[in-house]
């Protein structure tokens, strides 16, 4: 165990927490199987020769929210209610059917086709990742099946499969992945969880960690700025994460994973229904590392060591009338420490002995959401969000010395209706956001009270499928920047029933913490150095403000009965003003100022899906960057990112159920920041190299309940070499871990098991 402070007891603590509360829980949760009825059921396609399952029909009470989804074979379990016996079914494209309910525990429906046809075959297999061609944002819809494609153990190794997103280690020594969307680091990323914000402040970048990959239910990504409904923040896209609920959920989920590098993580959904109407979920996740590896010989661990525990749990309430209600509260409590194989803690902190860094991290988050859909007016409906979060680091990187605290609070209160008939829609609403930090660096304090009431007004057009536009406006008033609009548009059109252009455009603003989203660079001998104005506003600098446009061309078809899809999309954001990070002037320094001069971003991505034969599923894509800001007068390419990235994913399912995934990423080279200031032997080459990197899993299921998967991670065993400048005289100016183009560990082995009870 890690101590630091007396943390020792604390993690004892919330460990007999866990156990308390998942006993109380057992025990509550058996006795409420006995007071629970279900309905069981199967709906297939009514076939003459076979019995055909129907994936996704809906299953709900008539007049009601309660409902459910068939499975991949068509089944459904939904729990019945003693007000309503009607139960109606229905599926795009097949007549709906309302069932009157007595006392069967099992229903066998078989839908009729809404439309008679000579001879039909009709075939679907549902991709990994969805792709709207209705849908006037461009949104991949990231379901289950493509995160089990990998490891995933939480939301910055979600990715691996993903072309669109970058990831990459903040530096050589803390473990930490940051993400990239078009060519921009992740905090210009909106994250969301279901639609609230989540990820951002202090947790920008270690917060994906937060989110443990089995508790993720789909992940929904779009590029560009998102709705004006979901704030003003995103720039250069937005991932809206949706957790396992009460309503969907299995029963019990088990995952435990282990790796050769000593990391063994232990993962437990478990859902209950406590009464018809009232579901409950809680989602436990605990991880621990304490094997030393130096793989390279540097004398610095190739990883952290530490644990992490985080426990969420949440409630859905449904009622008939209407109202959706939920509420969760979720903790959070992680240490790591890294640095030299020899550091102890308790007697190298704060001496030039052996470097050494530490980081503690606790957090603690409640929200609630309250919906009202208005029965005799479906289409009209309010919501009310509400979330709140306390977050407290303590951490030091070699004899800098970081501790920080925020508390957020956010609401949004949201109305929706139709103007004449529903071709003309519009949401409105009102929100505010406070943040309050406390941010000691070393003997530099950057304490800061941030609030932001605004309004927003979005109008949706629909013209048949032909034609959808989405226009959006929002003002907002932050209390140190002063009043500013927000205005978006997303447009689609049709081609015809297999393409589909769209176009987007609006601008993002956003306030950088330029401490927690650059930790990498403390973990390095540079001297960070703030070039503000000494005003009030965040650490005396401007806010970021940048416009983004966007256009995406996407084409489905299927040739030989087989599915796929075409994808091609050209973004460019321009930035008004954006905080620098300047690694180039010194290289002993790291400066933060306001723009002068350009800064820009562009982004074109090609990518190719199709099922070359039946169950082998190919993916292919090219993405280009060019991405440029002006450094002292000197427009350059943004350094330690690659131009040119080449994907290729293969996935194979056997009929019985043996699961085969291959990726490989090819990076082209990337600009290092100029080292020339330094010795000789301090210096990099203008360019890194170009390298590939593979991944490959193979995991068989048995009665999709119980399932074994082994991989094996960069696969070709790639390494940068010598991630850490000046290993050897870590106290010295030349020390610095975060010049990082490339894999800071070699290959990686692990296995897994997971079981689901349905």
């Amino acid at each position: 165990m890690l101590c630091i402070y007396g943390r020792c007891r604390k993690a004892l603590i919330m460990r007999k927490i866990v156990l308390i509360v998942l006993l109380t829980f057992f025990i509550n949760f058996l006795r409420a199987q006995q007071e629970i009825t279900y309905l069981k059921g199967k709906v297939t396609e009514q076939s003459e020769n076979i019995e055909l399952p129907i994936i996704g029909a809906n299953v709900y009470w008539s007049n009601t929210t309660v409902g459910t989804t068939t499975d991949v074979n068509g089944n459904f379990k939904l729990s019945k209610l003693n007000t309503n016996n009607q139960l109606v079914i229905s599926y795009v494209g097949y007549r709906s059917d309302t069932v009157v309910i007595n006392n069967q525990d099992f229903l066998s429906v078989a839908l009729v086709n809404s439309i008679d046809l000579n001879e039909v075959t009709v075939t679907y297999r549902r991709n990994t990742t969805e792709v709207s061609l209705l849908n006037p944002i461009y949104t991949k819809v990231v379901g289950e099946k493509e995160l089990l494609k990998a490891a995933c153990c939480n939301l910055s190794e979600s990715f691996e499969t993903n072309p669109s997103v970058d990831v990459s280690f903040t530096d050589a020594i803390t473990g930490t992945r940051q993400i990239q969307m078009l060519g921009l680091a992740g905090p210009y990323t909106q994250i969301t969880r279901e639609n609230m914000p989540d990820i951002r402040g202090l947790s920008a970048v270690y917060g994906l960690t937060y989110i443990p990959g089995t508790w993720i239910e789909s992940i929904y990504l779009n590029k560009g700025t998102g709705s004006v409904v979901n704030g003003f923040e995103s720039i250069a896209g937005q991932i809206d994460v949706n957790l396992r609920n009460p309503a969907s959920m299995d029963e019990l989920y088990l995952n435990v994973y282990g790796n050769q590098k000593g990391r063994i993580e232990l993962n437990a959904n478990i859902q209950a229904d406590v009464g018809n109407k009232l579901g409950m979920a809680l989602l436990l996740h605990g991880m621990n590392n304490s094997l030393k590896d130096d793989h390279n010989g540097d004398n610095f661990l190739d990883h952290p060591l530490g644990e992490q525990y985080v426990l969420l749990n949440r409630w859905e309430l449904y009622n008939d009338k209407g109202i959706h209600f939920q509420v969760g509260v979720k903790g959070t409590y992680i240490d790591k420490t890294g640095g030299e194989i020899d550091f102890d803690p308790d007697f190298d902190k704060g001496t030039t002995n052996s470097w050494g860094m530490e980081i503690h991290t606790e957090r603690y988050e409640g929200w609630a959401k309250l919906g009202k859909v208005n029965i005799e007016k479906p289409w009209q409906s309010v919501g009310f969000q509400i979330s709140g979060a306390t977050h407290k680091q303590v951490s030091y990187f070699g004899l800098n010395n970081y501790n920080a605290n925020q508390n957020t609070f956010y609401s949004n209160l949201l109305f929706q209706s139709i103007i004449k008939d529903t071709n003309h829609k519009f949401k409105t609403g009102i929100s505010f956001q406070y943040d309050d930090y406390k941010e000691l660096l070393n003997s530099d304090n950057f304490d800061r009270t941030e609030y932001v009431p605004g309004a927003f007004i979005e109008y949706t057009y629909n013209h048949l499928e032909k034609f959808n536009a989405i226009v959006g406006l929002r003002g907002d008033y932050h209390n140190e920047y002063g009043a500013f609009v927000t205005p978006r548009v997303h447009l689609r059109y049709s081609i015809n029933d297999k393409t589909t252009v769209r176009a987007s455009g609006g601008r993002g603003l956003r306030s950088a913490n330029i401490i927690s989203e650059n930790t990498g660079i403390l973990a390095a001998s540079r001297q960070l150095i703030v070039n503000g104005d000494g005003s009030n506003k965040p650490y005396g600098l401007d806010p970021e403000i940048a416009w983004n446009y966007g256009l995406n061309l996407t084409y489905k078809f299927t040739l030989d009965y087989r599915n796929g899809f075409v994808s091609i999309d050209f973004y460019r954001t321009d930035f008004k003003n954006q905080i620098v990070a300047d690694l180039d002037q010194n290289p002993q320094q790291a400066l933060f100022y306001n723009l002068e001069g350009e800064s820009y971003s562009n982004s074109f991505q090609a990518q190719f899906d199709y099922e070359l034969i039946n169950r082998l599923d190919f993916r292919i894509a090219y993405r280009w960057y060019d991405v440029k800001t002006t450094y002292n007068g000197e427009l350059k390419e943004k350094p330690l990112l690659s131009n040119h990235r080449a994907f290729i994913n293969l996935a194979y399912e056997t009929k019985m159920h043996w699961k085969f995934d291959y990726t490989v990423n090819w990076q082209g080279k990337k600009r290092i920041p100029d080292l020339s200031a330094n010795p000789v032997e301090y210096q990099l080459n203008e360019y890194s190299p170009d390298f590939f990197l593979m991944n490959v899993q193979i995991s068989k299921s048995w009665q999709l309940k119980f399932d074994l998967y082994a991989g094996v991670e960069n696969l070709l065993n790639y390494k940068q070499k010598d991630p850490i400048m000046a290993s050897d005289q870590p106290f010295s100016q030349y020390f610095d871990s975060s010049l990082i183009w490339g894999p800071v560990t070699g290959r990686n082995i692990y296995f897994g098991v997971r079981y689901k009870l349905k």
